[in-house]
């Protein structure tokens, strides 16, 4: 993966792409990955010995936190988990069991590899798909035809290969798509979710019976008629999963975990103890207990095998408003050596995350509409207002970053959304005047916001 070369410099600018500040957490993910990349050039036995720099991001939601973890996995190539510390509880109360987030990583890295090698034999599957569709089309058989002065068996064989060429070429052509045909599909069936309870806590998982039983339970197909472009493309996904080694893909997929998962865990926070005269708050002390081996380096077991979690990158985030990141446990804190406080939005902040990414949220809104014929055009006033009532909404109510410029801009193009379809080409431009109209009573009525925005 040639991404892995990136520099911390390159990596950085390639963040800037999509988010909007928070250097020094861009920063720290970029040495962060760069380290794992210089790991991976040392001599194996020193290289098991170097861990993972994990990092603690604290600031409040809609700042950044989770989108710069997502984007740093997409540019590694990464297999990427997301998950909230909330929803782990300690070994004998309601909630799942830590090790679950591994199991997960781990589907995930087999899905990515899957799809990859799929991508690859897409080709091959493509070719045995149309001989499989020419076979359906044209089935092989005795063929009334007579050719004088040749053999019965030359004849017949030739002008059946001539009819296969010919329907080969209008198949590519498009000119049989309005065709249809009989196709045997396996029956989807859905799969019955098992909880099991094992030593290590209780946990959900789907057992496929056929798996389990073999070909006790055979897959049941059934006969559908449909048109010859859908039957083309079932053929090749049934083609392209042949060919795809699945032993190869799991020890890949394994592997790429291992060497370059990375898990971000969310809400940390909530699983510190609250100091109360009451004594320690055990159950979230015990989540983290639970959480230490894995942060710390352990195998565990998945249903694709053994999975190491010494080198997996551990990114943890947080508000710690009514804590800080030194009230973990001891050892769980000496597991996050870097810690990053992210810097609040403002004003400035705002205006440049509508306009400057590359899936800026003006661009969004101008290319929906767009798809009805209608143009909007908001104008840099416009814009300054947009942000200008997000603050102040931040202010008076929950400071939920980022996402309120989603609540105030969904309300403000309500209308617009809602007429779209009778709008078609026309041109609305939203101007500062436009969006004070809207918002101002909203936004001074404090209940009001509280509910719309």
């Amino acid at each position: 993966m040639v991404q892995k070369t990136l520099t911390p410099k390159e990596i950085v600018e390639k963040l800037d792409q999509h988010i909007v500040g928070q250097k020094e957490a861009k920063r720290a993910v970029a040495i962060a990955l760069r380290n794992r990349w210089r790991r991976q050039n040392l001599p194996k036995e020193l290289a098991e010995e170097i861990s993972p720099k994990n990092i603690i991001m604290i600031g409040p939601t809609g700042v950044g936190k989770t989108e710069i973890a997502r984007r740093l996995a997409k540019l590694d190539n990464s297999p990427f988990l997301k998950i909230e510390a909330s929803k782990f509880t300690e070994v004998g109360y309601v909630g799942r069991d830590v090790e679950s987030m591994i199991r997960d990583l781990v589907d995930i890295a087999v899905n990515m590899v899957k799809a990859e090698e799929q991508e690859k034999v897409k080709p091959r599957a493509a070719e045995i798909a149309e001989e499989r569709l020419l076979d359906i089309l044209l089935p092989p058989g005795p063929i009334e035809k007579r050719v004088e002065g040749q053999s019965s068996e030359v004849s017949l064989s030739s002008y059946h290969d001539q009819t296969r060429e010919k329907l080969r070429r209008l198949l590519r052509e498009g000119k049989l798509n309005d065709r249809y045909v009989d196709l045997e599909v396996e029956e989807t069936r859905s799969i019955p979710m098992i909880e099991i309870f094992t030593s290590s806590g209780v946990e959900d998982m789907g057992l496929n019976i056929k798996e389990v039983f073999g070909n006790i339970f055979p897959q049941k197909k059934k006969l559908r008629r449909i048109k010859v472009p859908e039957a083309l493309e079932i053929l090749e996904q049934e083609e392209a999963q042949k060919l795809v080694d699945m032993d190869k893909v799991i020890k890949t997929a394994i592997e790429r975990v291992e060497e370059s998962g990375i898990i971000f865990l969310d809400e940390i926070d909530k699983i510190v103890g609250s100091n109360t005269e009451h004594g320690p708050d055990v159950s979230r002390e015990g989540v983290q207990r639970d959480l230490l081996p894995i942060v710390e380096g352990s195998n565990v077991n998945t249903r694709y095998g053994m999975v190491k979690t010494d080198h997996i990158l551990f990114i943890a985030a947080g508000a710690f408003s009514s804590s800080k990141p030194s009230d973990l446990i001891p050892e769980l804190q000496g597991r996050f050596p870097i810690r990053v406080e992210m810097e609040p939005l403002g004003k400035e902040e705002f205006i440049r995350i509508l306009t400057e990414p590359h899936n800026a949220l003006i661009k969004q809104y101008t290319e929906m509409l767009a798809t009805e014929g209608v143009k909007i055009v908001i104008t840099d006033e416009a814009i300054a207002e947009i942000a200008e009532f997000a603050v102040m909404v931040n202010e008076k109510t929950e400071n939920i970053g980022a996402r309120r410029l989603y609540t105030i801009m969904e309300t403000l193009l309500d209308e617009i959304s809602f007429n779209a379809p009778d709008l078609r080409g026309k041109e609305i431009v939203i101007d500062a005047n436009y969006v004070k109209e809207k918002l101002s009573d909203i936004v001074e009525d404090e209940d009001l916001s509280r509910y719309i925005l």
